[in-house]
């Protein structure tokens, strides 16, 4: 069903438009505003305040001061937010979905996935947060009795990116409520109205005043940089490109801060010779195809062995083919738009230097004419030194290139600076588990071309970034180890 107008502009009325400030929505100190556009169609959506970096170190101030007071809120009390959060996201799931198909351009069906997706990690961390143990023991001489304990890192600044606008503010900011550390949230330029709109939830759900605070803004260094130089900000979650991660790093560096950095991906997809290939063809086009390929664990890299190539090939062509591209809120849908005009030139400059050193267009490879920043779904079959198997893409572009044997395919998967999701289709479990074991990923996903889960560590090794999100381990990525040694009460007379 094609959403009309009137319900568009229903929606973005709901929407806060002020900086999230000790509970309350406030004008930036500047006065100005800024846009946030619809890339379906290029027009303005919504104008929203511009913080800077005089609201950002209010925005602190207000987490600082609660700080102390949230982290010895009962356990049960934070689960509870959590779960009423949870809750209210499903009652308000369209609305949700809608705002991020109008600030993002992924389709309706897309949008209502990451509804679904954001929203677990508010009911996987409301039940987290009373499970977080420490842990009683007795040191090895006897001597002394161990209590290990995990306390709240304290004032944190959440960066989170555009292209998933619910999932990765759920993420970050439901496991620091679970920890009982106090945030500050800023959203991406492109895609804020998300956020704005979960963190009011939030409010709804009853976090109090100054536990998450929210700065929107038109630039993101006015608005981390003095929070980083600032010694009462203890932690930095950042979710983005790895040239930005690496700077956030060495500005974190002064203040020794606590760092999650969760950055860039080209994630191999390799189909083995014994694979299903229907399955495999399926698992493909989730795993490029999913948000128009502009995420960070899109297969960016189709590997196929010799043998199947041609069958592969065939049938994945057929199903890019038969993709429908348009505004996300139409009727069948399935590939939106990419974010803005300069991502679309990069991506088309990508395939357009491919093409130059020597790959075949195999389907696709041109911008849709008309309003918005359409591409077409693109295959390319190109040998294994073609420069864009060194690039993330972030477009609906499928490089393929042909390997010979396991080793080969090993070999290639590893070709990258980055180690976060890799893919393989094959029947033979222990290939899969012998590959597994010499591919240098963070995720990898067997048979299976989707994976991500809130149950589940997400992150990834070399140049993709540290530390982990969602599963057991997210919730120790806000917290700080404490050790308590006391004399052992058997050799106190």
């Amino acid at each position: 069903m094609t959403v009309s107008a009137q319900q568009e502009k229903e929606l973005l009325e709901r929407v806060p438009t002020g900086l999230l400030i000790n509970g309350e929505w406030v004008d930036a100190s500047s006065g100005n505003t800024f846009p946030v556009y619809d890339p379906a169609t290029g027009k303005e959506l919504l104008r929203l305040q511009d913080g800077g970096s005089e609201d950002a170190l209010k925005a602190l101030a207000a987490a600082d001061e609660v700080q102390a007071e949230w982290a010895l809120t009962a356990p049960r009390e934070r689960a509870e937010i959590l779960r009423r959060a949870f809750d209210l996201v499903q009652e308000r799931a369209e609305d949700f979905a809608l705002l991020m198909t109008l600030e993002m351009g992924k389709p309706l069906a897309e949008s209502r996935g990451e509804v679904n997706y954001g929203g677990e990690f508010l009911r996987w961390f409301s039940e987290e947060t009373v499970r977080h143990y420490g842990r009683f023991g007795t040191t090895p001489e006897g001597n002394l009795s161990m209590i290990v304990r995990h306390k709240p890192v304290g004032p944190s600044l959440l960066v989170t990116p555009w292209n998933f606008p619910l999932a990765m503010a759920t993420r970050k900011v439901a496991p620091a409520v679970a920890a009982g550390a106090t945030m500050v949230l800023k959203p991406a330029q492109l895609t804020p109205l998300t956020s704005q709109y979960f963190a009011q939830t939030m409010l709804d759900a009853g976090l109090p005043a100054g536990v998450l605070n929210v700065v929107s803004g038109s630039s993101a260094s006015k608005i981390s940089g003095p929070l980083m130089k600032d010694s009462r900000l203890r932690k930095i979650s950042f979710t983005g490109s790895t040239p930005v991660g690496r700077r956030l790093l060495a500005d974190a560096s002064e203040n020794v801060l606590r760092t999650s950095m969760e950055l860039g991906g080209n994630a191999p997809f390799i189909v083995f010779d014994d694979a299903d290939i229907d399955a495999a063809v399926e698992g493909a086009m989730a795993a490029k195809l999913r948000n128009m390929g502009e995420a960070c664990t899109a297969a960016n890299r189709i590997l196929v062995h010799e043998d199947v190539a041609e069958e592969f090939n065939t049938k994945f062509a057929e199903a890019m083919r038969a993709r429908k591209v348009g505004r996300g809120t139409e009727a069948d849908v399935n590939v939106g738009p990419i974010i803005d005009e300069n991502a679309r030139e990069d991506v088309h400059g990508l395939v357009t230097e491919a093409v130059e050193a020597g790959a075949e267009v195999v389907t696709g490879g041109k911008k849709v004419d008309g309003d918005g920043y359409f591409y077409e779904p693109t295959i390319l079959s190109v040998l294994e030194n073609s420069p864009i198997l060194a690039q993330e893409i972030f477009g609906p572009v499928a490089p393929v290139v042909q390997f010979k044997d396991e080793d080969h395919a090993i070999r290639l998967a590893n070709a990258s600076e980055y180690g976060l999701a890799a893919y393989m289709y094959t029947k033979d479990h222990n290939r899969a588990l012998r590959v597994a074991d010499q591919i240098e990923f963070g995720l990898i996903g067997f048979n299976a071309g989707v994976i991500s889960n809130a149950a589940a560590p997400f992150g990834g090794v070399k140049q993709s970034g540290m530390g982990r999100e969602g599963g057991t381990e997210g919730i120790a990525e806000y917290t700080s180890v404490q050790y308590i040694g006391m004399p052992n009460p058997h050799n106190v007379k």
